[in-house]
């Protein structure tokens, strides 16, 4: 997809809307068809997602992009022993640091934009630092 015009809104409507998402999803391979790969991009790629739920933890090894295309949520980056909430609406974004362990609440459902280096390590439980 190098060098080709990504259009969001045809992206979007090839994915299917993941209700009550739970970390657990991303273990078990459920709900993959609520995400998409839109391009490779340096070490990771430019993903959609499209769900309501919390996930699991994550981390990845460089910096990320989070863009909030259409409705709410709230990530959570852990910092030591304190969880700090970045609440982000349509239109809003946030580079989440690297290495830095995440996680998303959105109860009311999003559509969202990554841009996310690779490999991304996951956990299911609080990570400790």
């Amino acid at each position: 997809m190098k060098g080709s015009r990504v259009n969001l809104k045809d992206a979007f409507e090839k994915v299917t809307f993941l209700e009550d998402r739970t970390p657990e999803h991303s273990l078990n391979g459920e709900g993959e068809d609520a995400f998409a790969t839109l391009a490779d991009y340096r070490d990771g790629g430019v993903f959609i997602a499209h769900y309501e739920g919390k996930s699991e933890w994550e981390r990845h090894p460089g910096d990320e992009l989070v863009h909030v295309l259409e409705g709410q949520t709230t990530i959570f980056l852990l910092n030591g022993e304190e969880e700090t909430p970045i609440s982000l609406s349509a239109g809003e974004l946030v580079v989440v640091p690297e290495n830095v362990w995440h996680r998303f609440d959105t109860p009311s459902g999003v559509k969202v934009m990554t841009v996310t280096p690779q490999p991304t390590e996951h956990s299911i439980e609080r990570p400790d630092n």
